[in-house]
């Protein structure tokens, strides 16, 4: 099937950094770009059906014009690149878009810290992780180039990862050079047995493929020791399950999300 990226663009700051990135993804993939907008036409209250009808047609139009000058003014050959405006939610959008014959990859922008205050607490970005039955890539805004050399893979031992998914995603990523590292964050005296042997089994799995390995960041210095293994800025991508802890508990919510995607810069892969 053909590979698609669909990428949820709003005209701030961190659009022209998410196309440049998704754009140097794509010719590794040979995957297709579609630009994805929801326009927000300003329609008098008192309007007749046909006026708004025209106000909302020129404000799509307007939007689309802006989005195919932002494109060819980041990537002067835009030829695999394709263009969606709609007034409609983008979530309403992309659940057409997803209906499609692609395999596609759904990319959102992370607006910095302010974002990441609001990840968890209704953002558009986390409102398209939770609702959106695809692979999700919420990206940081500074960055602007694609590196894949280093995959880390959260494991939780209650939410079983999506293997499905997962082999998804790894069809979107050259193996040649690529690391992926199963890791597990344990509670201080955790018994680590049965997610030892699940990660170990994890990593054998996609050894034929893959470099692989597995590691359990554990105690007290944990969330250090872990940040210095992926905190490297410039190769990284961690993977998540939705609905795993990783996402949901008060102690790694802000570990996670804040220290190793904002300050790490790092990309987050959200499997369904």
């Amino acid at each position: 099937m053909r590979k698609r990226f669909i990428l949820l663009i709003d005209f701030s700051e961190y659009s022209r950094n998410l196309i440049k990135y998704a754009y140097e993804w794509s010719i590794e993939a040979n995957a297709r770009i579609l630009l994805l907008h929801q326009s927000n036409a300003l329609v008098p209250t008192l309007a007749d059906s046909e006026t708004k009808e025209q106000i909302i047609q020129q404000t799509n139009n307007d939007a689309l014009r802006e989005l195919k000058t932002l494109a060819q003014s980041i990537i002067p050959n835009t030829a695999n690149f394709s263009y969606s405006v709609s007034e409609n939610h983008f979530q309403i959008s992309l659940s057409k878009l997803l209906s499609e014959p692609f395999d596609n990859l759904v990319f959102v922008g992370l607006k910095g810290t302010g974002m990441f205050k609001k990840l968890f607490l209704g953002s558009v970005a986390l409102e398209i992780i939770r609702n959106t039955e695809n692979i999700v890539v919420a990206m940081p805004k500074e960055i602007d180039s694609y590196t894949h050399e280093k995959i880390y893979i959260a494991v939780n031992e209650k939410k079983p990862l999506n293997i499905i998914e997962l082999n998804n995603f790894l069809r979107f990523i050259d193996s040649e050079n690529t690391h992926i590292t199963f890791f597990y964050l344990a509670y201080p005296d955790e018994e680590t047995k049965q997610i030892e042997n699940q990660l170990r089994e994890l990593s054998e799995k996609f050894a034929n493929r893959f470099n692989t390995d597995f590691a359990i960041y554990e105690g007290k210095n944990r969330l250090e020791d872990i940040k210095k293994v992926i905190n490297n800025k410039i190769d990284e991508i961690l993977i998540v399950q939705r609905g795993s802890r990783f996402l949901t508990d008060q102690i790694f919510r802000r570990f996670l999300i804040n220290d190793l995607v904002h300050e790490g810069q790092t990309p987050l892969i959200v499997l369904p």
